[in-house]
């Protein structure tokens, strides 16, 4: 269901400040290119994103989110990746509780010397969703 009319993701994404984040940093000082469409919201953990954080925006109309995080096993928190990977899966029961797309929450882990898979997952995340079109929600609010 791809939209005809031009049609640009809009995608948040909370990334763990040790991992992820410097991830994405290490993409953009490499200047690996990925769309520009995504807003970076760092966080100290993947496990510190709350599920309000990834409903709200969805509510507001944006059209996917990704949470990135430090592999398993490797969070500086020691388990805050776990926690993480818990509530993402409460949260994809909630989304399909409340008749959202589960699939356009994505979440990732992403070390810090993984630029090069933080450009290609921004790539893919952006591709997935402009083949799902725009989030419903979007038409009942002013953008």
């Amino acid at each position: 269901m791809s939209d005809q009319n031009g049609f640009e993701p809009r995608v948040i994404a909370f990334l763990c400040n040790w991992c992820t984040y410097t991830g994405a940093d290490l993409a953009g000082t490499s200047r690996m290119q990925y769309p520009p469409n995504v807003r970076i919201i760092r966080t100290m953990c993947s496990g510190a994103v709350d599920p309000v954080y990834v409903i709200k925006p969805l509510l507001d109309g944006v059209d996917g989110v990704l949470i990135g995080g430090c592999h398993p096993g490797d969070c500086h928190y020691q388990t805050g990746n776990y926690k993480a990977r818990r509530r993402f899966v409460a949260l994809q029961q909630i989304l399909k509780s409340a008749g959202f797309d589960d699939d356009r929450v994505w979440l990732r882990w992403i070390s810090a010397s993984e630029g090069q898979k933080f450009a290609d997952t921004m790539d893919e995340m952006v591709k997935f969703i402009k083949e799902q079109g725009p989030n419903p929600t979007r038409e009942h609010w002013a953008v």
